[in-house]
């Protein structure tokens, strides 16, 4: 039973919408906006006629989510080669929407791969699911005032607020158990669980979701954010380039010809973003993470509901072998994952395994920057383990013991967040990669001290942005169903990607 309903005498709600089945992805995604946005708005103006006019005692205003529903009768044979569009058995699936104007072209798809994999209609409608009261809340629609809340009367006696029980992560973590009679999932994550990451997302980086592009760069240092900046306007300037705009923290825009719209943020936020902006949510982003596991986690957490291409982690690291160099570049194959943060999410025994639909453009793009090829290549670049741990000081710990781990792994490199945002990769079914820098060799008597960096090291580092955005520019051209790896799909998974 839904919180304080059995105290409700008077439950107002907008007039029910059943759900109708439909043969077009176009026509079923428009329904989706319709009962969103009627929705949403019914919250809205009923919450400020309260606050104007005063709440009314023992009456509770409602409305839900709407939902997505396919039934599938047959086995239906798909093709085999394909990791999402389909369900694995007969039975009804659903899920239900949120923000689906954000979420048009990706809804669009979903629902096209159904229509064509199972030739059954697509039902749409309005789930039971209500839609708290501060996910209608959104920007644009914030209302300035203070709820005068009385004795044993509260907010969430008149309106449904937040619920933790209905924004977890059990479908991607795969324990979800179905209630006797439930349709089970057809989208990794809930609509509750989609508005809580969209709202977070703009507190961590200050930009809104809108903005956020579908092949995404992490890294944990400013150099590598002002040398986005400079080839973003550069970009912006060439004549026949297809980026369009440059979004910074506080939804600050910059359009071609250098025409601004609105300001920068006034304080840096904890994780800023930036925004290179091309059709079709097809740019690029770049977000510092800064230092640390839960920063990796946090961030990725968030930016899996968007339901990004792929995303790559551009870092610096501790080289562990004799054999680098200050500037050496290490692409992860494996990693040791000491980083604590997704413990209870995924076990460690789980593998995190290469996908060569990352590792192969991240090597092309290190070749093409840095002019080198073969034999040559492995001068500046290594292909080994990362191990990722959450003590920046580990140097000053007893050495025999994590050195001896380190060497039994084979570990050519450690660091802080790269385990972690390839793991949230695995979990979250993104395709990940990680291309790291050698700043120090700890073990070698090469600290990460000011003033330490040589020329090479320097060098190094100005390429290192630009490998990783040629990296997703060749994962661009790839075609969506090639990209999304089956090595990221379990035994049984949600039809959407």
């Amino acid at each position: 039973m839904l919180e304080s309903e059995n105290s409700v005498q008077n439950l107002r709600l907008p007039p029910s919408i059943a759900y109708e089945g439909f043969n077009d992805e176009v026509a079923a995604t428009q329904r989706l906006v319709e009962i969103y946005n009627r929705n949403t708005t019914f919250i809205r103006e009923q919450f400020k006629a309260c606050l104007r006019d005063g709440f009314e005692p023992k009456v509770r205003y409602r409305a839900c989510y709407p939902a997505i529903r396919i039934r599938v009768h047959t086995h239906q044979e798909v093709d085999s080669r394909l990791s999402y569009g389909h369900v694995v058995e007969p039975g009804t699936y659903a899920t239900t929407v949120t923000q689906p104007e954000l979420y048009f072209d990706y809804l669009r798809e979903q629902i096209r791969l159904l229509l064509k994999n199972h030739g059954v209609p697509v039902e749409i409608g309005e789930s039971s699911l209500p839609i708290p009261l501060h996910f209608c809340l959104g920007d644009g629609h914030s209302v300035e005032a203070v709820y005068p809340e009385s004795p044993g009367d509260t907010l969430r006696d008149h309106f449904d607020v937040p619920n933790l029980e209905h924004m977890d992560d059990a479908i991607v973590n795969g324990t979800w158990v179905a209630p006797h009679g439930e349709a089970r999932p057809l989208a990794p994550f809930t609509a509750p669980r989609i508005d809580y990451s969209l709202h977070r997302l703009q507190h961590y980086t200050a930009t809104r979701p809108e903005y956020f592009q579908n092949f995404v760069l992490f890294t944990n240092y400013q150099f590598y954010v002002d040398e986005f900046c400079k080839w973003a306007q550069l970009e912006l300037e060439q004549e026949g380039s297809e980026y369009t705009a440059l979004v910074e923290p506080g939804n600050m825009l910059t359009r071609k010809g250098g025409i601004t719209e609105g300001v920068r943020a006034s304080r840096t936020p904890q994780m800023p973003s930036y925004h290179l902006v091309r059709g079709n949510h097809s740019g690029i982003t770049l977000i510092n993470i800064g230092v640390g596991p839960s920063n990796a986690k946090t961030i990725t957490d968030h930016v899996a509901v968007l339901r990004p291409s792929a995303w790559i982690m551009l870092g610096h690291c501790a080289g562990l072998r004799t054999t680098q160099r200050l500037g050496d570049y290490v692409l992860a194959h494996g990693y040791v994952r000491q980083d604590h943060v997704l413990d209870d999410d995924l076990p460690l025994w789980v593998p995190i395994p290469p996908l060569a639909e990352i590792q192969v453009p991240l090597e092309q793009a290190v070749a093409e920057v840095a002019g080198l090829s073969g034999w040559e290549l492995k001068k500046i670049m290594r292909t080994g383990t990362v191990a990722s741990i959450d003590n920046r000081n580990w140097e000053l710990r007893d050495h025999h013991e994590p050195v001896q781990r380190l060497s039994q792994s084979r570990a050519i490199a450690l660091d802080m967040e790269s385990a972690t945002i390839a793991a949230n990769g695995f979990r979250f079914r993104v395709p990940y990669g990680t291309l790291l820098c050698v700043s120090d060799k700890p073990l070698h008597g090469e600290l990460k001290l000011p003033g330490m960096a040589n020329s090479f090291y320097s060098k190094q580092v100005g390429q290192h942005l630009h490998i990783g955005i040629r990296a997703l520019e060749l994962v661009r051209e790839m075609p969506a169903e090639r990209l999304h790896s089956r090595k990221l799909r379990s035994f049984i998974e949600t039809a959407f990607q």
